[in-house]
Formats: structure tokens, sequence, C-alpha cells
């Protein structure tokens, strides 16, 4: 069998990867072999930390709402549940979006989902 040489296709991918560590320190930029490993390592990092802010953003949303909830008299476990009973489908990123921009509206949906529960 023939050998295959990998000249250009290798010298695409090593391209690839220093220009993603364009703005590194040193060798982790000019050096594949070193590039590489940071690269990785922060393709990894990146990977990772999106979960995380979705987790933070979760945890936030929650935080407001339960929030606002206390100021209409109820908890964010009772009004998650209130809502639930009513068919009123906003998720945690909208309730939250109302609860700080407006919070009139915010106490309407409270009292939407009230009578449902009682």
């Amino acid at each position: 069998m023939a050998r295959t040489k990998g000249g250009v296709v290798k010298r695409r991918r090593h391209n690839k990867t220093l220009r993603m560590a364009k703005g590194y320190y040193s060798t982790r930029r000019r050096h594949w072999r070193r590039a590489n490993e940071t690269v990785m390592k922060a393709l990894s990092y990146s990977y990772r930390h999106r979960r995380e802010r979705a987790r933070d953003m979760r945890r936030l949303w929650i935080m407001r709402i339960n929030a606002a909830a206390r100021q209409n008299g109820t908890t964010y476990s009772r009004l998650a549940h209130d809502l639930k009973q009513a068919n009123i489908e906003l998720d945690r990123k909208v309730l939250a979006d109302i609860a700080v921009r407006d919070p009139e509206a915010f106490t309407q949906v409270v009292a939407a989902a009230r009578p449902v529960a009682e």
C-alpha cells in the first residue's frame, strides 16, 4: 500500500489551531503543540462555563421571582404551583423580566394564578 503524506491537511489543521490561539502569550500562540494544548483546554472551559452560566441565570431568575412573589404575599414555590394549576405557561426568564421591569403586570400574573388555588 502506498504511503500517504498529510502535508496540506496537517498545515490547515495547524493553522486553524494557531488562529484560535491568537492573543495568547509567547509559545502558546507560536508553537503548534503548546497552542493546541491551550486551545483544547480553552474550548473545554468554554463548553463547561456555558452550562454553568445557564445554571447561574436560572438561579438569578428564581431569586428575582421569589423576591417579587414575596412582595405580593406568596412564595416562589406556591406561585409556581399556582401558575401550573392555572395553566399559565410563563417560563422563569419571562417571569423574572416582568417582575423587574413591570411590577404591576407581575401583580396581575400573581392575581390570575391565585383564584385557582383557593
